[in-house]
């Protein structure tokens, strides 16, 4: 049993598996900087609330917890969307989906996918001679031409879509090799297939992008791990995905790779409230899933790099899912070419505690149109019609222009609107121009042919008979 494994189970304090992850390293390796290993851990739709290190007091997630101890939390981290395919190509190239007119998310008839012109991490990476991988969920087209393989990914296994979507099946690089998929031992499959790519790559620099399809709808957790946990179904799936970064962790110890691996765990949006005690946990933030409110796309986000981010660590300043992008061009010694236009901002010094993030804002997009927008602790969202009436999506009320301090008020329940008037004029002109420094942006991306709720109520009867 890994120490990781031991922490679970309340062996062993957590003072003495930090004192213990010090490794000797390899003479000849000494006398030549190697280029750090990165991993990248998503979940799908975990909220602001469901980690033990962000609030969370009935699911325990020990190792996440020690992860953060280890290395740095951040606070105010966003994803560049609410929901699943523009924030994973949003992680993917480092831009705003909107720049490709990428405005909802494929399903398993969608004909497009994620442009053959874009250059992505993955591409970047091998540039650089990673090996990459991806195990789990890829969600950006799944036609031949926009799966992994064809986008800089030596290799893939996983689900390419949902996995509340017709026709769940596994793909192994480009081809079916299951169509039959037991759900119940979907984590413990993909934490076997990130094992086993770390230890094929243990001698050389590698790229892992780890994307789990849970906690999404419909929940599926192990045998060992069901009835488990304090929040039911949910909880134990979320149990589930932090021993998952436990063997990652633990198998990382043993190789003696925690010195040069950068491990980021996040998730691509916020919890989807509307499935009550099958969906997560927004915290103190307002809404979730598919809402421009922090819940929808503010994501609990730990970075650990042993020697190198300080153990420990908080940031609070805001940082973004499409960051990742230049930071690993950063740490792989790429210079990104000037005909690529990324909206991340490389996050190298934040990490070593030698400095802050170039810039404190950032854009809320709803599909096509700007929502709102963040600079520094104040946030202003526009005027808002309310939704109701569909069983896919949490009601909301209707609102005029918002303007709140985040810092002293996560929830966005005090607008300050009439008090700071030339605040929320000072934040749109920001917003504008922000928006326009993007460009012409194109026509929304076909999604789908024929627009219907056949997939709700399809995801609705997997809910109800799991």
């Amino acid at each position: 049993m890994n120490r990781f494994n031991l922490y679970i189970f309340g062996l062993l304090p957590i003072c003495y598996l930090l004192q213990s992850c010090s490794f000797p390293s390899d003479p000849q390796e000494s006398q030549v900087a190697r280029k750090p290993n990165l991993i990248h851990i998503f979940a799908d739709d975990l909220g602001y609330g469901d980690l033990g290190c962000f609030g969370a007091s009935d699911i325990r997630t020990p190792n996440l917890d020690a992860m953060a101890t280890a290395g740095m939390k951040f606070t105010d981290f966003y994803s560049a969307a609410h929901i699943c395919s523009p924030s994973r190509y949003a992680l993917m190239t480092g831009r705003y989906p909107q720049r490709i007119g990428l405005a909802g998310v494929f399903f398993p008839e969608s004909f497009t996918g994620i442009p053959a012109e874009e250059y992505t991490m993955a591409e970047m990476l091998q540039s650089a001679g990673y090996a990459t991988g991806i195990v789990g969920k890829w969600h950006l087209g799944h036609q031949h031409a926009f799966l992994p393989l064809q986008n800089g990914f030596d290799e893939y296994f996983g689900i390419p879509y949902s996995n509340d979507m017709e026709s769940v099946v596994y793909l192994s690089g480009n081809e079916p090799v299951d169509f039959h998929v037991d759900q119940h031992y979907l984590t413990q499959a993909y934490t076997q297939k990130a094992l086993d790519f770390i230890d094929r790559h243990a001698e050389a620099p590698f790229f892992l992008y780890f994307a789990h399809n849970m906690p999404h709808v419909p929940l599926y957790a192990s045998p060992e791990f069901e009835g488990r946990s304090e929040r039911g179904l949910y909880g134990d799936v979320v149990e589930e995905l932090d021993w998952s970064v436990g063997e990652i962790l633990a198998k990382l110890e043993s190789l003696g790779l925690l010195e040069n691996t950068l491990v980021v765990f996040s998730s691509d949006n916020g919890p989807w409230l509307v499935m009550k005690e099958h969906g997560g946990s927004a915290g103190e933030l307002r809404e979730g899933k598919q809402y421009t409110f922090d819940g929808g796309m503010k994501v609990p986000t730990i970075a650990m790099w042993q020697g190198t981010i300080e153990a420990n660590s908080t940031h609070s300043g805001i940082a973004t899912q499409m960051d990742w992008f230049p930071t690993m061009a950063q740490l792989a010694g790429l210079e990104l070419p000037d005909s690529i236009a990324v909206d991340g901002r490389d996050l190298t010094n934040v990490l070593k505690g030698t400095g802050d993030r170039a810039e404190d804002e950032m854009l809320f997009f709803d599909g096509m149109k700007v929502e709102g927008f963040r600079k520094g602790d104040w946030k202003v969202k526009m005027p808002y019609k309310g939704f109701s009436g569909a069983k896919w999506k949490e009601p909301v009320a209707s609102h005029d222009t918002l303007l709140v301090n985040v810092s002293t008020d996560p929830g966005e329940t005090q607008n300050l609107l009439s008090e700071h008037r030339e605040k929320a004029l000072e934040l749109i002109e920001q917003m504008n121009q922000a928006v326009e420094n993007l460009g012409a942006l194109p026509k929304p991306m076909t999604i789908r042919t024929k627009a219907d709720n056949s997939h709700y109520e399809f995801l609705e009867r997997r809910i109800q008979t799991p």
